[in-house]
């Protein structure tokens, strides 16, 4: 690949794995795509490699993200239900309120949901908090992933 399309590849890299802490864009997505071309067009056994290692590392994370946030909110008793009113409002936020408004929105409507579930403000506020962490685990979880992406690349880079 010639130098100009690899560093395409890294501002895209960097996009996606801005994309990924700040959740406004399929980042992780971005940063396979970017890197699967990488591969790609570089081709033999580094290239596809590569591409392997970040397939993979992507897909690990997909899983694991669910199946650690599903965990974390099962053991502090937050129902899906909760969830879903959350992500609504979070929805309704991000167009309501410029830049805050998608945590804004999920914030109130998982304490709000919560707080008609089970009409205890201490109780609901705690379900909040355990939605938020869960979150937090999910994007950890996912950035890790795309780390895993970019790193590969980087070591492509190099032997290529």
């Amino acid at each position: 690949m010639a130098v100009w399309g690899e560093v395409l590849v890294g501002l895209a890299v960097l996009v996606g794995l801005f994309g990924v802490v700040v959740q406004v864009l399929p980042g992780s997505l971005l940063v396979l795509a970017a890197v699967a071309l990488w591969g790609v067009v570089t081709g033999g056994a580094v290239g596809w490699t590569v591409v392997a290692v970040a397939v993979l590392a992507t897909a690990v994370a997909g899983v694991v993200k669910y199946l650690l946030a599903g965990r974390h909110l099962k053991r502090a008793g937050v129902p899906s239900s909760t969830l879903v009113w959350g992500g609504v409002a979070g929805v309704v936020g991000f167009f309501l309120i410029p830049v805050v408004g998608i945590l804004v929105g999920f914030v109130g409507g998982t304490y709000l949901a919560e707080w008609v579930r089970v009409r205890e403000p201490g109780a609901a506020w705690r379900a909040t908090v355990a939605a938020m962490q869960a979150t937090g685990l999910t994007i950890l979880v996912e950035l890790a992933g795309a780390l895993v992406c970019a790193a590969a690349w980087g070591v492509g880079l190099a032997l290529a």
